[in-house]
């Protein structure tokens, strides 16, 4: 579902069962293999490296890449987004609570700047009651974790990625539109 390289050149994705549930997605079937993480290392080897969480989705790695995060998205009562230790040899260890969607949103795709900010796409239930914090776009998350900025978007922020000439332009792909900002990163 989504992708992330290293500077060594190993490929890390996650398998959810996304696009196989129903007919909307895809083709209605069986799942094959439990939800994972992979990384597939310039050797061509293909590693299952997590497998205990419930359908991994967005994956980011740290400025420094001795963290892994990753997007549980089926995770009860709330989405959670999850942290890992990385060791030189692409095992990962030390899981733990980044943060939670604390609410009816969902976090989708996720993007670490260079300061290890993290950059989540975010999704409301679209509740007429739904706070700010809870409404559609994106928000931002310090490496502590504590949430210090949101964009609001009138749609569902479901992916992201910095570009441009100086990095510092956030795209953000959005239910029915794409999107972009300048940012200070």
């Amino acid at each position: 579902n989504d992708i992330v390289c290293m500077r060594d050149g190993t490929i890390w994705f996650t398998d959810p069962s996304f696009g196989i549930l129903s007919e909307w997605e895809g083709a209605k079937a069986e799942q094959e293999l439990p939800h994972a993480v992979y990384a597939l290392t310039p050797d061509g080897v293909l590693h299952q490296v997590i497998t205990d969480l419930k359908a991994p989705n967005g994956l980011a790695f740290s400025p420094d890449e001795k963290t892994l995060y990753v997007v549980e998205s089926r995770a009860v009562p709330h989405r959670l987004i999850v942290q890992y230790d990385v060791a030189n040899n692409h095992a990962v260890a030390n899981k733990r609570t980044f943060c939670s969607a604390e609410g009816p949103g969902a976090f989708d795709g996720i993007k670490a700047d260079i300061d290890g900010n993290l950059w989540c796409g975010f999704g409301s239930s679209g509740a007429p009651e739904a706070k700010p914090e809870e409404l559609d776009g994106v928000r931002v998350y310090n490496p502590a974790g504590t949430l210090i900025g949101m964009i609001h978007l009138p749609e569902r922020c479901a992916n992201l990625c910095f570009g441009g000439p100086k990095n510092n332009r956030l795209f953000m792909a959005a239910s029915h539109s794409l999107y972009a900002i300048y940012v200070n990163t």
